[in-house]
């Protein structure tokens, strides 16, 4: 079955009954925090600064935190994981006090809309084809850092500077004049176009166009989909490597790791996601140093969970040869998780940090990072297992040292850049109050190991079937898995769009962009299965050398195409029913589908019918196209105007 190695579920959105309990709202997270407030001194704070270069603000401070207006209905993706394609897992706070970019750039989008529905004049920008290309890259660039969730205009903010204002005049912007100045230098200011907007809205005025849609979506997609290819690539890099070593190594670092995926990371990213809450609130409480509290509280916490993964890792040689027939393939794998051991500290480290820097608007730090240590792992995977000639066991080198890593990495994005502010300092109050978070994280867990599983324990089925086919079987997980990594980052970024016109009430606008959205993952899902189908004889090469299982992967890789649509529109369903704030009924229709249908089917046909690996992805497929429909019939039924009332609802709240 695919492992999806990289989960980036955009749940901001998420208020199914089974969430409201772990959002920012939450007795549990309120308690914690609370607890945590009352301990909060003077000498602990940084003070809540609400200076102009302070990104913690009151929300009364903001023009357009109205019902109507995108700033209201503000959203960014929760958090980023490698684990496989969880729909249910807890969301972070639905609210975290905007940055002053990030504010200029929610006025700068209502202010297209309202000119492109001739509600304001429309104004003259330059359309040099270099520029605009100039801007849009920017505007990508600035999309990854810091405002996924924030709602763009279809005119690349680059545009509205470069009419022959100045940087200086710019950065000398308050809050009552026209934050980004023109040639004309008439430009409407921030509070009018939040009355405007409010006008404009309430009078049902504001309308959008596929072509808009489509480029905001593309440039939500981009940043995403680099960022999950590289760190995907973390995986792919040991398989390239060691797959053409033979396909008993091949079938090895396959099953090693789905261990460590199932016992390691699904264990480490289900707890984290607490800290979705817990820091994001504290981060909205003005109490700064909070935020690095929890962090710190969380670290401790799966440094200790990682004494027991330790165990099972060491020992699992003998585990794996008890449950596995292949005994060397389960000898080598064992030998893969004691050196990837070393490994697993800095990557708890990791994904506490990206909670960290996420809970401050700091989408960066993890692109940045993985930038400079994806290229660096595939080098070592080369160099330690051919250059040095250390065979099988250095791969796992070169992923323990790349996992000691990425801690150190974003460390330095937090300590040089951005981020630092919050860092409490180490302190005994990080050994107290860990009831609340232990608490909300063992749901997150329970949910990321569910659908963990689902995908992963074919992957040990096919060890059954031979040598050949679990080597076969693992590159086929690779290929389906990068082919995945395009359709889900889109339906993130149809996710957050569909979030913010649904926050600011325009449900007309919002379909638009669920039918663009829709139409990109069609086309996606097209392409894959295109580009599988055309290359299924050139592809496994990539992979292996040997000649049984090119070709057995040869034979299977049609089924694996034929349901690459299937797959881009299950994932575009599940980010339009999380835009909604329904993806409850996403992760209940998964799992049934997963577990009810997918399961028996592919364990039937391969063990009972003899169709070997080709029965494992016949489930598979049968799977996601009774996903796929089923949501998308769900979606068409759907009653849009309840998720504004609820979206409306969430606002008065905040």
């Amino acid at each position: 079955m695919t492992p999806r190695n990289i989960l980036s579920a955009d749940s901001a959105e998420h208020q199914s009954r089974y969430s409201r309990s772990f959002n920012s709202s939450s007795p549990i997270a309120e308690a914690a925090i609370a607890r945590d407030l009352a301990h909060y001194t003077d000498d602990d704070s940084l003070d809540t600064d609400t200076s102009d270069s302070s990104t913690v603000r009151p929300s009364s401070s903001y023009a357009g935190t109205h019902p109507h207006s995108l700033i209201g209905s503000y959203r960014r993706p929760s958090y980023f994981t490698t684990i496989n394609h969880a729909t249910t897992v807890p969301a972070q706070a639905d609210y975290q006090p905007l940055t002053q970019s990030e504010r200029e750039q929610a006025i700068e989008d209502e202010r297209d809309l309202l000119g492109d529905n001739k509600v304001i004049p429309t104004e003259h920008k330059p359309r040099r084809l270099s520029h605009k290309l100039s801007s849009l890259f920017s505007s990508a660039q600035a999309s990854s850092s810091k405002s996924y969730g924030s709602v763009r205009s279809s005119k690349p903010l680059g545009d509205d500077i470069g009419s022959g204002q100045g940087s200086s005049e710019s950065a000398q912007s308050t809050e009552s004049t026209a934050l980004l100045g023109s040639s004309d230098g008439n430009r409407i200011g921030s509070e009018e176009i939040d009355r405007k907007w409010e006008e404009a809205v309430t009078a049902g005025l504001i309308n959008t166009t596929w072509r808009r849609e489509a480029e905001v979506i593309g440039r939500y997609s981009l940043p995403l989909m680099v960022t999950f290819l590289l760190q995907y690539s973390l995986t792919v890099a040991s398989i390239f490597t060691i797959g053409h070593l033979g396909k008993e190594e091949l079938g090895a670092v396959s099953l090693a790791s789905m261990t460590v995926n199932i016992t390691g990371y699904a264990v480490y990213s289900g707890l984290a996601t607490s800290l979705d809450t817990l820091c994001a609130q504290a981060y909205g409480s003005g109490k700064r140093k909070l935020v690095g509290l929890q962090m710190l509280r969380m670290v401790y916490f799966l440094w200790i969970v990682t004494v027991p993964i330790a165990f099972l890792w060491y020992f699992s040689d003998h585990i794996l040869s008890v449950i596995v027939p292949e005994k060397e393939v389960a000898k080598m794998a064992g030998l893969y998780l004691k050196v990837a051991l070393f490994g697993a500290p800095g990557y708890a480290c990791f994904e506490s940090g990206k909670r960290y820097l996420q809970a401050q608007g700091v989408f960066s730090a993890s692109l940045y990072v993985l930038i400079v240590l994806a290229p660096l792992n595939a080098f070592m995977n080369w160099y330690f297992v051919w250059k040095l000639n250390w065979g099988f066991i250095g791969a796992p080198i070169a992923v323990a040292i790349t996992e000691f890593l990425l801690p150190i990495g974003l460390f330095i994005y937090a300590y040089y850049f951005v981020g630092s502010e919050c860092w409490c300092g180490f302190s005994r109050r990080a050994f107290q109050n860990w009831g609340p978070m232990i608490r909300l994280a063992l749901p997150g867990l329970i949910m990321v190991e569910a659908e963990c599983l689902a995908f992963e324990v074919l992957t040990l089925a096919s060890s059954y079937l031979g040598t050949t086919e679990l080597a076969a079987q693992s590159i086929l997980s690779t290929i389906s898995s990068i082919t995945w990594q395009i359709p889900f980052p889109l339906s993130i970024a149809g996710s957050t769009r569909i979030a913010n016109l649904i926050g600011a009430t325009l449900v007309g606008a919002a379909k638009t962009s669920a039918k663009v959205s829709f139409c990109g993952a069609t086309i996606v899902g097209l392409l894959n299965m295109i580009l599988l189908s055309s290359l299924r004889s050139y592809i496994p090469m990539l992979f292996s050398s040997d000649p049984e299982v090119v070709d057995l992967v040869a034979k299977v890789l049609p089924i694996c195409a034929a349901f690459q649509l299937f797959d881009a529109l299950a994932a575009n369903c599940n980010g339009i029913l999380r835009g909604l704030g329904r993806q409850e009924i996403g992760g209940y229709i998964q799992l049934f589908c997963y577990y009810a249908i997918a399961m028996p089917i592919s364990m039937g046909t391969t063990f009972s019918l003899n169709w070997g690996v080709m029965g494992l992805w016949t489930g598979v497929a049968l799977a996601l196209l009774l996903v796929s429909t089923i949501e998308a019939i769900f979606i068409s039924r759907i009653s849009w105007e309840r998720s504004v009332e609820e979206a409306l609802q969430r606002n008065e709240l905040t």
